[in-house]
């Protein structure tokens, strides 16, 4: 995030996130002269496509230069979507008072999700430093069945809200490209290693600001120390309701 965007968003202090839901009205085509005269076929039975959903999301960015993680979360407090992972400001509409993105109704597996009343919420990431030790063993856990656990992390207070996520629990999830430190409800906030095809991996805390992590792919354990973990905010974009 540059200056200019942290000055920004330091004069919006009285703003507050929004979000308005609205649906795309959907275009009536024009008919020629021929088709108008010529009577309509019998449309066949089929299943009704649901009507396009656009929901506009705007949030103050914390002062604080890093990456954006964002999430959709249901009412009951559910990750439905992960809307942005890891993403610069600048793939971010710059509004007059806001950072702009738009969600489509949809969870991650690209369904519409019912309507209803969600809400946005996520994280601004500073940068972390990443140390590779290399090979290691996996550490020794009560439960030897346990692919990973969790830390609390006290984030850095946001001053553009009044800030009631001041402590964070952090996992490390694992997918097929690699490893990443992720919220315990499932929403990465940032890649620790490229490495493809892991079959578990570990987090312990190390002190206040840093963690270890342990991964494994099934031939070799390596072992990575990630710093400055504590620089974070967490912000929310309030609640809104899908129609």
């Amino acid at each position: 995030m540059t200056k200019s965007l942290i000055a920004f968003a330091i004069a919006a202090l009285t703003t507050l996130c929004s979000a308005a839901a609205q649906e795309s009205p959907m275009p009536t085509p024009s008919l020629t002269p021929e088709e108008s005269a010529t009577p309509p076929p019998m449309p066949e039975q089929t299943s009704s496509a649901s009507p396009a959903r656009r929901v506009r999301i705007s949030f103050l960015p914390p002062p604080l230069e890093g990456t954006i993680s964002l999430g959709i979360y249901d009412g009951s407090g559910k990750l439905v979507r992960v809307l942005h992972q890891e993403a610069e400001v600048n793939e971010f509409t710059i509004g007059a008072d806001a950072l702009v993105t738009q969600w489509d109704g949809k969870n991650d597996d690209g369904q519409d999700l019912p309507a209803g009343k969600y809400r946005a919420h996520g994280y601004l990431v500073g940068h972390f430093k990443i140390e590779d030790f290399g090979q290691s063993t996996f550490p020794v856990v009560e439960d030897a069945a346990a692919t990973s656990a969790s830390v609390k992390v006290k984030l850095m207070p946001n001053p553009l809200a009044n800030d009631k996520r001041s402590i964070v629990d952090l996992g490390i999830g694992l997918d097929k490209d690699g490893s990443y430190l992720k919220t315990t409800d499932e929403l990465p906030l940032f890649t620790v290693s490229e490495t493809p095809n892991l079959v578990r991996a570990f987090i312990t805390s190390k002190s206040e600001k840093s963690v270890d992590v342990w991964q494994d792919d099934g031939a070799m354990v390596r072992q990575f120390r990630v710093s400055n973990v504590d620089k974070m905010m967490a912000f929310d974009c309030g609640e809104f309701e899908l129609k």
